[in-house]
């Protein structure tokens, strides 16, 4: 069945295997985090619990091939983290930190040995891993990092603060990059390690059935064996980021869209001067612009998609989704919430929980600043960052 906002006939766009998968998260999302979401938001909980789950789904580095990870396509992981965020940002941030950033450094830039040892663990969920490239006073400007790693001997030293790190307290290897001598390179940090530590950050308005974290690394020691050896520039830890911004594309769509069904399904049933709200010309305009938004949004989700298991995505390309997205994603939730009126600041509706969360889904991974300058550069050709 075709969603409610769907004024194209956008599902003749997807294969009935992306169907599926799309129906098998769906039903996960309504059955697990839908009954359970607006507790875990108040009381700022992550449900571990629900990892062996997510696994058991592959959706744990559903993208990577081989080591145990499903290999799917772009769209099918798009399509994954749009159902995800339908039920929350936070949640979707979980596959998102575990599988677009940390196995995706392991994969892209990691040794045979690295990939064998983590891949297989990460993907069953019984190994987490935490991705720490923002700082303190590195969060748009990671190439200003200030955390180092400097060799002595057979071995590397590493220390320095990363800040905004989701899952630091729960995960067993953080991907930790640094500046060193030789230029920026990733270190696979057993969480175990003598001079690692995190901390949770709090109390947060947003994402708070996440996990946000500060990362301590004081005189932490490792070998030679736990650098990524493919990691040689801060190109690196971009094509990671990369990866989770493709998601954000897809899954700022998820929240959007559950913000415009909640408000939809109200204006069928909250009456007011003896009609219902969707009998007002004013819904009915405020509902015709959010679903307009919606099927443009999807559209261009699904471009950059088959762009990308196409080979042809560009750098660019992810800005435009991930920009575009994640603000029409916000104005809708907002909207929406107005069709409920003072019923829509209660947490027995998802609407605030979504708006709440998308503050933060577009601050990370690039801010709104960020990708309108890189795609400013691309544009005219002048880098206006420095």
């Amino acid at each position: 069945m075709a969603d409610r906002y769907d004024l194209l006939d956008l599902e003749s766009q997807f294969s009935t295997e992306e169907i599926a998968l799309r129906d098998r998260v769906r039903e996960f999302v309504d059955r697990r985090i839908r009954p359970n979401i607006a507790d875990w938001y108040e009381r700022a909980v992550f449900p571990t619990e629900i990892i062996p789950e997510m696994a058991e789904l592959g959706l744990l580095g559903m993208h990577i091939k081989g080591y145990g990870c499903a290999g799917r396509s772009a769209v099918e992981y798009g399509i994954a983290m749009q159902e995800l965020e339908a039920g929350d940002s936070g949640l979707r941030t979980f596959i998102s930190v575990q599988g677009s950033l940390a196995m995706s450094a392991i994969a892209k830039h990691g040794s045979e040995a690295q990939k064998q040892q983590w891949l297989p663990e990460m993907a069953a969920g019984r190994v987490i891993g935490c991705f720490g490239l923002t700082e303190p006073e590195a969060g748009s400007d990671p190439g200003n990092m200030q955390t180092t790693a400097v060799r002595d001997g057979d071995e590397w030293v590493l220390n320095g603060t990363k800040r905004w790190i989701g899952l630091g307290t729960i995960a067993d290897i953080a991907i930790v990059w640094a500046r060193s001598d030789e230029g920026v390179r990733g270190f696979i940090v057993p969480t175990d390690t003598p001079g690692f530590s995190a901390e949770v950050l709090e109390p947060k308005a947003s994402m708070r059935a996440s996990i946000q974290t500060e990362l301590h690394l004081d005189n932490v020691r490792l070998s030679e064996e736990h650098r990524l050896p493919e990691a040689k520039s801060l190109r690196a830890p971009f094509e990671c980021l990369n990866e989770a911004r493709y998601g954000i594309t897809w899954g700022a769509i998820g929240a959007a869209r559950d913000a415009f069904n909640t408000a939809a399904s109200y204006a069928d049933e909250r009456k007011q001067f003896n009609k219902p709200l969707s009998a007002f010309q004013l819904t009915q305009q405020k509902l015709v612009n959010m679903a307009l938004e919606l099927n443009k949004a999807q559209l261009l989700a699904l471009q950059i998609g088959r762009l990308k298991d196409a080979g042809k995505l560009e750098r660019h390309m992810i800005s435009v989704g991930k920009l575009n997205n994640c603000r029409i994603a916000i104005d809708i939730c907002r909207e929406a919430r107005t069709i409920l009126g003072g019923n829509g600041i209660l947490l027995d509706q998802s609407i605030m929980r979504h708006a709440n969360n998308l503050e933060s889904v577009r601050t990370y991974e690039g801010t709104d600043e960020v990708h309108t300058l890189i795609l400013g550069q691309h544009l005219t050709g002048q880098n206006a960052f420095a």
